[in-house]
Protein backbone atom coordinates (compact mmCIF):
# COMPACT_ATOMS: atom_id res chain seq x y z
CA UNK A 1 0.00 0.00 0.00
CA UNK A 2 1.36 3.56 -1.01
CA UNK A 3 2.00 5.59 2.20
CA UNK A 4 0.56 9.50 1.88
CA UNK A 5 4.38 10.73 1.35
CA UNK A 6 4.53 8.69 -1.63
CA UNK A 7 1.44 9.69 -2.69
CA UNK A 8 2.49 13.10 -1.84
CA UNK A 9 5.70 13.01 -3.60
CA UNK A 10 4.02 11.04 -6.57
CA UNK A 11 1.76 13.71 -7.64
CA UNK A 12 4.49 16.63 -6.93
CA UNK A 13 7.03 14.62 -9.40
CA UNK A 14 3.79 14.67 -11.80
CA UNK A 15 3.00 18.22 -11.28
CA UNK A 16 6.61 19.20 -11.96
CA UNK A 17 6.84 17.06 -15.59
CA UNK A 18 3.48 18.63 -16.61
CA UNK A 19 5.04 21.90 -16.09
CA UNK A 20 8.12 20.93 -17.92
CA UNK A 21 6.26 19.46 -20.91
CA UNK A 22 4.61 22.86 -21.33
CA UNK A 23 7.25 24.85 -20.85
CA UNK A 24 9.52 22.99 -23.09
CA UNK A 25 6.40 22.86 -26.09
CA UNK A 26 6.66 26.92 -25.65
CA UNK A 27 10.23 27.38 -25.98
CA UNK A 28 11.56 24.48 -27.85
CA UNK A 29 8.14 23.49 -29.93
CA UNK A 30 6.87 26.59 -30.81
CA UNK A 31 9.92 29.07 -30.37
CA UNK A 32 12.34 26.86 -32.37
CA UNK A 33 10.82 23.92 -34.17
CA UNK A 34 7.37 25.80 -35.65
CA UNK A 35 8.97 28.95 -35.64
CA UNK A 36 8.23 29.44 -39.48
CA UNK A 37 4.59 28.43 -39.29
CA UNK A 38 4.66 31.28 -36.77
CA UNK A 39 6.35 34.23 -38.38
CA UNK A 40 3.36 34.50 -40.66
CA UNK A 41 1.30 35.77 -37.66
CA UNK A 42 2.37 39.35 -36.10
CA UNK A 43 2.26 40.63 -32.38
CA UNK A 44 3.26 43.95 -31.80
CA UNK A 45 5.03 44.65 -35.31
CA UNK A 46 6.93 41.61 -34.31
CA UNK A 47 6.96 37.91 -35.97
CA UNK A 48 5.18 35.83 -33.59
CA UNK A 49 7.78 32.81 -33.98
CA UNK A 50 10.77 35.68 -32.63
CA UNK A 51 8.07 36.47 -30.19
CA UNK A 52 7.36 32.99 -28.62
CA UNK A 53 11.36 32.37 -28.61
CA UNK A 54 12.19 35.77 -27.52
CA UNK A 55 9.35 36.72 -24.74
CA UNK A 56 6.61 33.81 -25.02
CA UNK A 57 8.86 31.33 -23.29
CA UNK A 58 9.45 33.61 -20.48
CA UNK A 59 5.65 34.56 -20.16
CA UNK A 60 5.14 31.11 -19.44
CA UNK A 61 7.38 30.63 -16.85
CA UNK A 62 6.15 32.90 -15.03
CA UNK A 63 2.64 31.81 -15.64
CA UNK A 64 4.12 28.08 -14.67
CA UNK A 65 5.55 29.70 -11.39
CA UNK A 66 2.30 30.96 -10.41
CA UNK A 67 0.68 27.66 -11.19
CA UNK A 68 3.06 25.56 -9.40
CA UNK A 69 2.81 27.64 -6.56
CA UNK A 70 -1.29 27.49 -6.45
CA UNK A 71 -0.97 23.74 -7.13
CA UNK A 72 1.48 22.65 -4.28
CA UNK A 73 -0.84 24.22 -1.72
CA UNK A 74 -3.75 22.53 -2.88
CA UNK A 75 -1.26 19.49 -2.78
CA UNK A 76 0.28 20.37 1.09
CA UNK A 77 -3.30 21.24 2.04
CA UNK A 78 -4.81 17.66 0.99
CA UNK A 79 -1.40 15.74 2.42
CA UNK A 80 -0.94 17.76 5.83
CA UNK A 81 2.40 19.06 4.65
CA UNK A 82 0.89 22.90 4.57
CA UNK A 83 3.23 25.59 5.96
CA UNK A 84 1.77 28.08 8.30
Amino acid sequence: METSKDAYWKANIRLVIGCLIVWFTVSFGCGILLVNFFNQFQVGGYKLGFWFAQQGSIFTFLVLIFFYAIRMNTLDRKYGVRED
